[in-house]
């Protein structure tokens, strides 16, 4: 069943674990994600970037996606999301990640999101707050869920760019939630976009523990979002490069720490590197171990980008000979069928221990079974 994501989150505040979000780029992985939360039992909130939404829409260089590309894969996204998760007996959420604009926000409610998230982050406070108070009130008309961010994280997520963090100021999250109306917001706290969070990277759990603390004593309805939160599993990575890659400087958020801020007051965590590096692991593995694949008509020219470019680990790179299968999940022959089953099950390797280490499996029932209609006609009540 499609719900927004505040049900979600709701289950996860009340239970005292956290939600893994995890970014999709493509119908076989959305297919996966959700089998695997069904097998653990668990809730499943999958997310879609602004740039993926591009990519979905048929855009091979989704940096230049336009707004019509976007809607496009929004649509797309969603209708996988739906086909899978619809009549699933798990609760699912779809999410735009890092929505750049208003019209990114709209582009992905009008196909189908049941949540957004607007990152109007790098602009003055102001305009933050204002930004995100009009996704709100677009959104919360149609019961859809609103992420925005407040600080600034380091490191590099598709267009999200930023050479160092800005902590997050309790004090200030506490007036960007009264004044915009948001569901949830995504802090800085030393968590860093990217593959290379830096070795060793230490998070500052007290950044959160105040946050959460100032909400309860200020009775704020809301819930706080880890972006940056991969933990890079450095037996991937070695794999990957045993077969041909080349990946350096490549460290995660230790799982510990993402346990630890998970029952502090963090209900949502962010995961998208784990997802790519074990795709990219298995797209290499796939050909390393079938040689004749290398030269297939239908899927060599995977093979081609991934000798082509060793140091990447984006599967959308790999992905472009293959958009029908991308954006529709078309398997025209047999040696598809085999390169989906191969990222199929990179992506529930990545998943599967991340819900169980969060605290997410078996959760399902927990979750209120609420429509989007219902959830308009609360914030209408509520006046948000």
């Amino acid at each position: 069943m499609l719900v927004p994501m505040r049900a979600i989150l709701e289950a996860a505040d009340k239970g005292n674990y956290a939600q893994g979000a995890f970014n999709v780029n493509a119908v076989c992985q959305i297919k996966a994600a959700v089998e695997v939360h069904e097998m653990l039992r668990s809730p499943a909130l999958l997310q879609g970037a602004d740039l993926a939404n591009g990519f979905m829409g048929g855009c091979a260089e989704f940096a230049q996606s336009t707004l019509e590309d976007k809607k496009t894969g929004a649509k797309n996204i969603a209708d996988a999301v739906r086909k899978y998760g619809q009549d699933s007996r798990i609760p699912v959420a779809i999410h735009l990640d890092h929505g750049r604009d208003f019209d990114s926000c709209v582009a992905a409610v009008e196909g189908g999101y049941t949540s957004v998230m607007i990152d109007a982050s790098a602009l003055p406070y102001d305009e933050n707050v204002e930004l995100t108070r009009e996704v709100v009130k677009y959104a919360h008309a149609r019961g859809v869920t609103v992420e925005g961010e407040l600080g600034v994280l380091a490191g590099v997520e598709d267009d999200v760019f930023a050479e160092t963090s800005t902590y997050t100021n309790p004090l200030t999250a506490i007036d960007f939630f009264r004044k915009t109306g948001c569901d949830a917001l995504a802090i800085s706290y030393g968590t860093k976009h990217g593959a290379n969070k830096g070795k060793d990277a230490k998070i500052r759990k007290e950044i959160v523990i105040a946050i959460k603390e100032c909400m309860r004593h200020e009775h704020i309805d809301g819930f706080l979002v880890s972006h940056g939160s991969s933990t890079v599993p450095e037996y991937i990575v070695s794999e990957l490069n045993a077969l041909g890659g080349k990946i350096t400087n490549a460290y995660g958020i230790d799982v510990s720490q993402l346990v630890e801020v998970a029952h502090c007051g963090i209900n949502k965590i962010n995961v998208d590197t784990d997802l790519r590096l074990a795709v990219t692991r298995n797209l290499r593995e796939l050909f390393a171990f079938d040689p004749s694949l290398q030269s297939s008509a239908s899927i060599g020219g995977v093979y081609e980008l991934l000798m082509k470019y060793p140091e990447k680990f984006d599967p959308r790179v790999f992905f472009v000979p293959l958009m029908d299968m991308v954006m529709y999940g078309n398997e025209k022959d047999t040696d598809v069928q085999r390169l989906s089953r191969a990222v199929e099950d990179g992506v529930k390797e990545a998943l599967a221990p991340l819900i169980v280490k969060f605290g997410s499996y078996g959760k399902a029932p927990q979750v209120e079974a609420v429509s989007l209609e219902e959830m308009a006609q609360r914030y209408k009540n509520a006046g948000i």
